[in-house]
């Protein structure tokens, strides 16, 4: 990225723009279908089903149905609707600190929101993350996919005791928010069993990972294995590069359970021309430039210099990820996995400072994502790690100085600390 005095940036963080800033395909699709025509979708036209159809391929056969929208909350409150037209029932299993959109519905599923504002309604469940790393059931349990899908079974079956039905489990296929977390394989499906036992649909929200990022699959939730096949899929951000397209994909039977209300399903400009050229603009870019390929190949570069970093640095407790979707987890210290908030809001800081964006993730705020446009090269890999290291080197030799004994009552020491963690000014470019 380029800000307006011409300077270049390393992102690091931006998977809205998928196939690369202002990729010159996606213009030229937009602009050309701009002069062709644009209108709303009530009149028919060719590209719709063209893009249907070519993300139908990407999918498993069962998901055969598609709503096209323009956000991803949009895509969401849409799959919460379906989910209790098709089921009859109301309540809802998330993750926690899940986060599934701005509007009001969505809020009410997104722990990460709703504690800080009006609470956990009753119809919404909260199941513990499947977090290896810090998350109730850790790297030594024997049986993580069970542990973890047994504490859904137990609210399913708490919920019905007090006569309440589920109408949906929805999940972020890898939750970013959280934490960039990535979920033991076998995990959603044993969910999926308890769920479709209890006459509710398996939501995967894929609008954070979709489109090849995770490299070994183009959908996130194919990690888990071919034997998952989610009743509704939703997609929105990287979808349309920057341009608001979002879609929900699911089966034939929920979709005819959603018609049969006789209340028509109408979005004026979900699906429109232009955005359904921009969304096959895209795939093509995927395709042609081998990006789903290359995130494979960056990203497991990637995970082994920040996996070297991780032995060199002790605050670097555990890289995880999958292709360009990765997570480094900064702790105070080893045994507690106490979350280092305020070493890594330093670090993103200071690279900032060198022109690099990274940010930060978790309920501690100290996970540093990795969520590059795809055509993130290893170039880019091998300097943003070249920089943290030396930041880390700096910042670990500070810390040893600090806690060295004839240090620990010095006044210089304590100006330092203060000037240290201060926050820096975006427009003047210094620590203030």
């Amino acid at each position: 990225m380029y800000d307006e005095n011409g300077r270049w940036y390393l992102d690091c963080i931006n998977n809205v723009a998928h196939v690369g800033h202002c990729h010159s395909d996606v213009v030229n699709a937009a602009h050309e279908q701009n002069q062709l025509l644009n209108t709303n979708s009530r009149y028919l036209h060719d590209n719709i089903v063209d893009y249907a159809r070519r993300l139908s391929k990407t999918l498993p056969e069962k998901l055969c149905t598609f709503y096209f929208l323009n956000s991803g909350s949009e895509a969401n409150d849409l799959a919460l609707r379906l989910a209790r037209q098709h089921t009859k029932h109301t309540d809802v299993i998330v993750l926690d600190h899940a986060y599934h959109g701005h509007l009001t519905s969505l809020i009410d599923i997104s722990p990460y929101k709703f504690r800080n504002l009006e609470g956990q309604k009753d119809w919404v469940h909260v199941a513990p993350i499947p977090d290896t790393y810090r998350g109730i059931y850790r790297e030594d349990h024997k049986d993580l996919v069970t542990a973890y899908a047994n504490e859904v079974k137990e609210i399913i079956e708490q919920a019905h005791k007090k006569g309440r039905k589920i109408a949906a489990f929805f999940a972020e296929s890898l939750p970013s928010v959280a934490g960039q977390i990535i979920p033991p394989a076998g995990y959603f499906q044993k969910v999926a069993e308890h769920v479709h036992k209890a006459g509710g649909v398996f939501v995967a929200d894929e609008i954070q990972v979709g489109f090849g990022r995770v490299g070994k699959h183009f959908w996130a939730f194919q990690l888990q294995g071919e034997d998952l096949v989610p009743d509704i899929v939703t997609m929105g951000k990287p979808i349309g590069n920057g341009h608001p397209v979002a879609c929900v994909a699911t089966t034939k039977e929920i979709a005819e359970s959603f018609a049969a209300t006789g209340v028509e399903y109408f979005n004026t400009f979900g699906g429109n021309p232009v955005s359904c050229a921009i969304g096959l603009a895209v795939l093509d870019v995927i395709e042609k430039e081998h990006l789903q390929a290359h995130a494979m190949q960056v990203g497991n570069l990637l995970m082994e210099l920040l996996n070297q970093q991780k032995v060199k640095h002790p605050i670097i407790g555990d890289v995880r990820g999958a292709g360009l979707f990765i997570g480094v987890d900064l702790i105070k210290d080893q045994e507690k996995r106490t979350p280092a908030t305020e070493e890594a809001e330093y670090l993103i800081t200071r690279l900032k400072k060198e022109y690099i964006l990274l940010s930060t993730d978790g309920p501690g705020r100290n996970v540093l994502k990795f969520k590059p446009p795809m055509c993130f090269s290893v170039q880019d890999a091998k300097l943003v790690v070249d920089a943290m290291d030396k930041i880390l080197t700096d910042l670990l030799d500070w810390i040893f100085f600090l806690e060295s004994d004839e240090n620990k009552t010095s006044p210089f020491v304590g100006l330092w600390i203060h000037r240290k963690f201060n926050r820096f000014n975006l427009k003047t470019g210094n620590y203030t």
